[in-house]
């Protein structure tokens, strides 16, 4: 916890990330990947209990609410940024791990001698990657281990929230070719899905604020953990 910091600041802080994360998720869900069918059916657009949620407009709706509860509460941006970082992949974690578990985002047709490929229910009889498992352990847990050691010690501002956004959008760039795209984008030679694609300016968003944090080498607020 930040030194200064109220729990009531945090009850707080929770709340209004928390509403982030439904509406931005929802909203991410709604632009980034399916337009044309919410075109054709706003209604479902507020059926939250169905599924559709995206971590990427979830991560723009967190950073919203995250500035105006620092603008209401007297506190800069980035220093809240930087201390909810660390939490964020084990959230991520769970989602997939629930994903995993409802039979949703099933990945890619996967070599039949893969010991641990598995055929998705109510999909098809092809052996698929677990590609929800790989990335909880991947984009989740992996990123919170790396993220949760290197923000044990004083960095600059800044530096926590860029290495999670190049940790994250950086696994999430790997770990997606095992899992079946909602939608593809061909370039010359090249071809993302989706989410690879909007991984590419999480990566270098990161790399931006880690340039940014060690040129500046902005204290970042005293922390206590």
């Amino acid at each position: 916890m930040h030194a200064g910091w109220k729990l009531k600041d945090q009850d707080d802080m929770l709340f209004y990330g928390a509403l982030g994360v439904v509406i931005g998720g929802r909203l991410g869900e709604v632009f980034l990947y399916r337009p044309a069918y919410f075109f054709l059916h706003p209604i479902e657009i507020f059926e939250v209990w169905t599924g559709g949620m995206s971590f990427y407009g979830g991560f723009i709706g967190v950073t919203v609410a995250m500035i105006f509860w620092a603008k209401k509460r007297g506190f800069q941006l980035m220093e809240v940024l930087d201390f909810i970082a660390p939490l964020v992949p084990l959230g991520y974690a769970a989602g997939r791990i629930g994903n995993f578990i409802n039979g949703e985002l099933w990945g890619r047709v996967a070599d039949p001698s893969l010991p641990w490929a598995m055929i998705w229910p109510n999909v098809d009889a092809l052996p698929r990657h677990p590609s929800p498992i790989y990335q909880a352990l991947i984009d989740g847990l992996l990123v919170f281990i790396i993220l949760w050691c290197y923000s044990r010690r004083a960095r600059p501002l800044m530096a926590v929230s860029g290495m999670f956004a190049t940790l994250y959008g950086s696994a999430r760039f790997f770990t997606e070719y095992f899992r079946t795209p909602e939608f593809e984008v061909h370039i010359p030679g090249i071809t993302l899905s989706g989410s690879q694609m909007y991984s590419i300016p999480m990566v270098l968003l990161g790399l931006a604020l880690l340039t940014l944090a060690y040129r500046n080498k902005a204290p970042a607020p005293m922390t206590v953990r």
